[in-house]
């Protein structure tokens, strides 16, 4: 890669801030590997949506794939609330470690559970040695759930043990952290914030201004998630102020200090 400019500094990989969290939708093998060829620096894990990893032909050669890249690899939180719901956690624990997977999401973002219930399982996750992502928000666009819960389960699932709690919002970007509309809950996230480091959470912000509300009101070592592919490169210019949306906040300083401003 080019160095030649001066830029905002990132935290090299494995990081534990700035993490671009990617979506993998069903992409073919030619297709990941073009991804990871070009944006596998910036990319550091990547999340089987949903249940796609279960009806996924060739699972263990993509696992594979990003494994051999150096990229954890999880399945959708979704494909564990369906295990859950059938009473089959210790299967879907048991396939996880067959796979030779690192990390796994829990979710209900569909599931109702007590919140003693949700620390329960991630508990049960991280005593079997998995780096724990916890999701937390609803998938139910009607659903507005008070930003004092948020913060309380935030914390409490990150006391069971969760590397990361993520705050929802779906593929769309139109719910949980965010209006039918896309805009951002800005009150929403001033609570949550107000009360957890924002280094403890994901933001998932599939839409660029999104990433772009989220960049400029925390910095480029924020952590975002839901990135589809083709957007890992494009982001990255977001958090680097190679974009006009970002460079005004991180290369403008750089031109006035240079200048003597």
């Amino acid at each position: 890669m080019l160095n030649f400019l001066h830029v905002p500094a990132r935290e090299p990989k494995p990081r534990q801030t700035g993490l671009t969290h990617v979506l993998d939708k069903g992409l073919g093998i030619r297709q990941l590997q073009d991804m990871l060829e070009t944006g596998v620096e910036h990319i550091d894990i990547v999340k089987l949506g949903w249940g796609t990893g279960y009806v996924t032909h060739n699972l263990a050669e993509k696992i594979g794939a990003y494994q051999k890249a150096g990229v954890p690899v999880c399945f959708g939180g979704t494909l564990l609330e369906v295990a859950i719901a059938q009473g089959k956690f210790d299967e879907y624990c048991n396939m996880v470690q067959r796979l030779g997977l690192t990390h796994a999401e829990f979710s209900t973002g569909v599931l109702e559970m007590e919140l003693e219930k949700k620390v329960v399982y991630v508990q049960k996750l991280a005593e079997r040695g998995f780096v724990v992502l916890a999701e937390v928000g609803s998938k139910d666009v009607n659903a507005v759930v008070a930003p004092f819960r948020w913060v309380e389960e935030i914390k409490a699932l990150s006391q069971a043990g969760a590397w990361k709690v993520i705050a929802e919002a779906r593929e769309s970007g139109t719910v949980g952290l965010y209006r039918k509309t896309g805009e951002v809950r800005s009150g929403l996230v001033d609570e949550i914030t107000a009360n957890i480091n924002p280094d403890q959470l994901i933001f998932e912000a599939p839409q660029k201004h999104q990433q772009v509300w989220f960049i400029k009101l925390f910095g480029p070592s924020v952590n975002l998630g839901n990135i589809a592919p083709e957007d890992v490169i494009p982001l990255e210019t977001l958090r680097l102020g190679l974009r006009g949306d970002t460079m005004p906040e991180f290369q403008l300083k750089v031109l006035n200090a240079s200048i003597g401003k």
